[in-house]
């Protein structure tokens, strides 16, 4: 299911509605669904170097929107409708893990990192953030800051670099979110040791 999801979403780039499918894809990515807009926005910049920015903007407009409708999601329809959604992917319990685990401060900093690189996946952090009323200003910059600065950073990369640099990105997903894993670890620990573990998680 998941392989077939991919190959659809990827199919959507060579459309005259492309643009249109990745508002979508970036919008529902933050709460419902499991495909990131990554995967649209790579070929559509590749096909049409000239418009990668103009892509990322359309990402990250679209992407915020649907952080926001996320947050709401957590916020006021929970039960009713996020916690079904979070269980039909099977995210339920890294969910409820983090929500256990996860004190305020340490939630900011996962709204940041999910930005940048998915890493917890988006959906869980902004439902998250909802239901723990994580103050919306700030959630509402965090998604402008992280998802702009990585659709952007993607947009300068393949302007500059092509295809090269998308087999790398692709290649080495992996490997730069566990690099991110290994940053968010460490400042953990920094915040932990230093006497402030009691502000930043509950377990």
């Amino acid at each position: 299911m998941l392989r077939r999801l991919y190959d659809w979403t990827l199919s959507l780039a060579g459309r005259k509605t492309a643009e249109l499918w990745l508002a979508v894809i970036a919008f529902v990515e933050s709460s419902v669904f499991l495909i990131p807009a990554d995967v649209l926005f790579l070929p559509m910049a590749l096909a049409r170097p000239k418009h990668a920015y103009r892509f990322a903007l359309i990402a990250t407009v679209a992407s915020v929107l649907g952080g926001i409708a996320g947050y709401m999601l957590g916020h006021y329809a929970f039960e009713a409708i996020a916690k079904p959604v979070l269980s039909f992917y099977g995210k339920l319990d890294d969910f409820e893990h983090l929500r256990q685990c996860t004190g305020e401060d340490t939630l900011m900093l996962l709204l940041v990192t999910s930005g940048l690189a998915h890493l917890p996946p988006i959906k869980i952090v902004t439902i998250l953030a909802g239901v723990a009323e994580v103050s919306f200003l700030f959630f509402v910059i965090s998604c402008i800051v992280a998802r702009g600065a990585r659709f952007l950073a993607l947009a300068w990369a393949l302007r500059r670099w092509g295809d090269p640099i998308r087999n790398f990105i692709e290649r080495r997903l992996g490997l730069l979110a566990a690099m991110v894993a290994g940053i968010i670890i460490l400042l953990y620990m920094a915040i932990k040791y230093s006497g402030l573990a009691g502000s930043v998680t509950s377990c």
